[in-house]
């Protein structure tokens, strides 16, 4: 069955190029979403209010139809003077829905949620809202300067009480909601903005600055987006300043974004304010206001600066940041809101406190010294933009959304919704940790796999213990390595799960104490050169302790998958693979995909060849395996770990 959406953005068009003072994130957003839900077999209609006579009724763009809605003069009216003519905007959607039956309508910003909530009453249309920014935080920030009516505050409180569901853009704005507004957790669904690949990637950096006419040798750093105060431009261009006067690193600072394509103070205040500021702080020269530009050209802007710069004082997602990372661009921005979410500190580029020109001066410094951090930061950047912040993927998330409110006619049930946001929040918590995983543990893991195949290629055998849900994770290792993980045409391998063997098990715990029950078995069945890996979600565990103690003592290696800090067996361990969070579960499902890798890897070994020619070379050189280098082997490894390696 094919769903119609309607989609409600009343001040912000798909249409509206980028920088204005009302021209920004929310026209992306309602512009992507519709026609990535378009392309997914959605009937979607836009509903935006007709700000010029010169518009059309309704006009086809990509796959969506967009509607413009008589409501005010045909002229551009600023969103602050809109809440006015909203009964006019509701009474027409009302008649055009009478007409054109809609499944769910998606209200983008408090005024459309209003009409969304309107319809709702007459027609009983349910209604999705994303709020794109709220009140109260607005209020927080701004201050008088905050021109939006008091009556707003009622209107969202409204609103959220009565929708079927509320998109959250980032986890802060999630608890604005519940903190600010009493909003029900079990209504509220994380879904980020995105970026279109297919827009945003990549480009040589040279080739950017030649299509725009830049220095091709200069120190650019971009600034990108609406002029208006709350973005914290001011803060950027006195960090720019200090990065030139205390740090001695000249650069040029494009600052692209207005109401024209050339920056006109007088139809752009922010400009005329900025550019004085500039003048102050002896950067007249130095800094650039390019003014607007069309979304084709911003690709070329964010692939031919250095760093991009964000620093507002509050923000609800932000989408420059995600399209800078796309572009390959490493972000420094302000630790708020949705940049918070978005860029990762120390990973795609740096988290700086807001309104503190210090701060970006010595980060900017930093990274302008050390060279290596931008393109690192820019391998990493591109990637986490791809993973997790396409359109095609908000799409998919949205359309799951609308889903669970559409699949009986009516809202989700309570309990409903509070399993679905669990079932959210847990594949995020979990993709989170293993992209963490990826970038820290790569090194552990391979060192971890060929001590493993060394110590199998020359006739040694492995140890494998935990406990609990652990203990499971080392028979599982142990019954692969034994049996076979992928190949059917390698010898069985003598990894021993010491966690089977009930018996003894028992009779020692109970003879002994169970803190006994493995270095009892590693004393048995351990021999020099052989290994022991213990898997523990804490590094605490006393019996893994106390077999980790009788192995050091009898020659063996220890490699411990963990969790946490590490715990005491971080420093009893050779090789220690910690899984970057103190949750129990998130650890235990980075374990079992390691102790998959390390399966693979000692199996690709034993197939290959490598262990018959390792076991020839091992026998040519045997003093390597007798006396003190023997010995000296644990050593090495608690070297290499303490280095990083």
């Amino acid at each position: 069955m094919t769903r119609r959406i309607g989609l409600i953005s009343e001040h912000a068009s798909p249409l509206a190029l980028l920088g204005g003072v009302d021209s920004g994130g929310q026209n992306v957003y309602v512009g992507q979403l519709a026609r990535h839900l378009a392309a997914m077999g959605y009937q979607v209609d836009v509903f935006t209010r007709r700000d010029s006579a010169a518009l059309p009724d309704r006009v086809e763009w990509e796959g969506v139809r967009l509607i413009h809605v008589p409501a005010g003069p045909a002229e551009y009216v600023p969103k602050e003077q809109l809440l006015p003519y909203m009964p006019d905007f509701t009474a027409y959607m009302i008649e055009f829905c009478r007409g054109h039956v809609y499944d769910l309508l998606h209200a983008n910003f408090f005024m459309s949620a209003l009409v969304a909530a309107d319809i709702k009453r007459v027609l009983n249309i349910p209604f999705v809202v994303t709020f794109h920014a709220l009140g109260r935080v607005r209020r927080r920030y701004q201050g008088e300067a905050d021109k939006f009516p008091e009556t707003r505050f009622e209107i969202e409180d409204r609103v959220i009480a009565e929708a079927d569901q509320i998109i959250a853009e980032c986890p802060q704005d999630e608890a604005d909601l519940i903190r600010l507004y009493k909003a029900d957790p079990r209504k509220i669904t994380i879904i980020p903005c995105g970026f279109d690949p297919a827009e945003f990637k990549p480009i040589n950096k040279t080739i950017a600055r030649l299509a725009l006419g830049l220095p091709l040798t200069e120190r650019i750093v971009l600034q990108l987006g609406r002029l208006v105060p709350r973005k914290g431009v001011d803060t950027v261009i006195r960090g720019f300043a200090r990065l030139y006067k205390k740090h001695q690193l000249p650069a040029r600072l494009l600052v692209v974004g207005g109401e024209t394509e050339e920056p006109d103070p007088a139809l752009t205040p922010e400009i005329g304010r900025l550019q004085a500021l500039a003048a102050a702080e002896g950067m007249a020269e130095a800094v650039t206001f390019v003014g607007r530009r069309n979304r084709e050209t911003l690709n070329y802007y964010y692939c031919a600066a250095d760093v991009f710069v964000t620093a507002p004082w509050y923000e609800p997602f932000g989408i420059t940041p995600v399209e800078a990372m796309a572009c390959g661009t490493p972000v420094i921005g302000t630790n708020v809101g949705g940049v918070k979410f978005t860029v990762r500190d120390g990973e795609t580029g740096y988290l700086i406190p807001a309104n503190d020109p210090q701060a970006l001066a010595e980060r900017l410094a930093y990274l302008y010294k050390h060279p290596e951090l931008l393109e690192l930061f820019s391998r990493h950047a591109v990637k986490r933009a791809n993973d997790l912040f396409t359109w095609q993927r908000v799409a998919e998330n949205m359309a799951a959304a609308y889903e669970a409110t559409l699949v009986t006619g009516q809202s989700p049930q309570p309990e409903e919704a509070q399993e679905m946001a669990l079932i959210d929040q847990g594949f995020e918590t979990a993709l989170d940790t293993i992209y963490q995983s990826r970038r820290l543990l790569r090194y552990a893991i391979f060192e971890a796999a060929q001590a493993l195949t060394t110590c199998l290629a020359r006739g040694g055998k492995v140890l494998v213990c935990g406990n609990g849900g652990s203990a499971a994770e080392a028979q599982h290792f142990a019954g692969e390595l034994v049996g076979r993980f992928k190949s059917a045409e390698r010898v069985a391998l003598p990894v021993l799960a010491l966690t089977a063997d009930t018996a003894v098990l028992t009779a020692w715990s109970n003879d002994v104490g169970y803190d006994q029950v493995f270095a009892r078995q590693v004393e048995a069945f351990g021999q020099s050169g052989d290994i022991l890996v213990g898997f523990s979600t804490s590094g605490r565990s006393r019996n893994l302790v106390k077999a980790c103690e009788v192995a050091r003592q009898r020659g063996l290696l220890c490699i411990a998958l963990l969790g946490g800090d590490g715990g005491q067996l971080l420093s009893l361990t050779d090789i220690a693979v910690v899984a970057p969070s103190s949750d129990s579960q998130r650890v235990q499902e980075v374990h079992q995909l390691v102790l998959h890798l390390l399966c693979e890897l000692v199996e690709a070994g034993a197939v290959s060849g490598r262990w018959e020619r390792n076991k020839i070379a091992l026998e040519s050189v045997s003093s390597v395996w007798n006396g003190a280098a023997k010995e000296h082997l644990p050593t090495w490894f608690e070297v290499a770990r303490k280095n990083g390696r």
